[in-house]
C-alpha cells in the first residue's frame, strides 16, 4: 500500500546540493510529492523536508540511497507522532460583495489571514498540517480560487 512519507534530512550547505538529492530521486523513478529546504541556526547546514509516496519497502530503499550521498549528515522518517509538520499556504480567491463575508467567515474558522483585499478577491494566508490546509480549500474552493501556493510541509522531530 502507498502512503505519503516525510523524511527530515540535515545536509551541509554547498551549492547543487538540491540538484543531486532530487536528480537522485529522478533517477531512481521516486516522485517527490513535496520539498522544502533552508537553513538552519548553523549557516552551513540545511535542513530539507522531503515528502515521497511509497510502501515501506521503496522508503528503505530511499533512505538508503540519500544516506549515501556526499555531504548528507543525517536521515529521518518523520510523521505526526514523532514530529510536528506544517505546510504554508497563500491564496487568492474570489470574493464579491455578496461572497466576501462567507469567504471571512470560513478564513476566520481555519484562523487564516487576510493579507490583502482587492474589489473583487482577497488574499489568504494559512499555516498548519496538510490536512487543515487541505481542508480549507475543500471549503474556500466553491467561491472561486484564483491563484494558490503551497510551501510543502516543514516538519522538526519531536524531544
Amino acid at each position: 500500500m502507498e502512503t505519503k512519507h516525510n523524511l527530515s534530512i540535515l545536509v551541509k550547505n554547498n551549492s547543487g546540493l538540491l540538484l543531486r538529492v532530487s536528480g537522485l530521486f529522478s533517477r531512481r523513478g521516486y516522485n517527490i510529492q513535496s520539498i522544502s529546504a533552508a537553513q538552519t541556526q548553523d549557516p552551513d547546514i540545511t535542513r530539507m523536508t522531503i515528502t515521497v509516496g511509497g510502501d515501506q519497502q521503496t522508503l528503505e530503499q530511499i533512505e538508503n540511497q540519500v544516506r549515501k550521498l556526499v555531504d548528507v549528515i543525517e536521515v529521518k522518517v518523520i510523521d505526526n507522532t514523532n514530529a510536528v509538520l506544517r505546510e504554508h499556504m497563500i491564496m487568492k480567491v474570489t470574493a464579491s460583495d455578496e461572497t466576501r463575508a462567507a469567504v471571512v467567515e470560513i478564513a476566520n474558522l481555519f484562523k487564516a489571514n487576510i493579507v490583502d483585499v482587492g474589489a473583487d478577491n482577497m488574499m489568504l494566508e494559512l499555516t498548519g498540517e496538510p490536512k487543515k490546509i487541505s481542508g480549507f480549500i475543500n471549503l474556500i474552493e466553491p467561491y472561486g480560487i484564483i491563484e494558490l501556493m503551497r510551501t510543502g510541509v516543514c516538519g522538526l522531530e519531536r524531544g
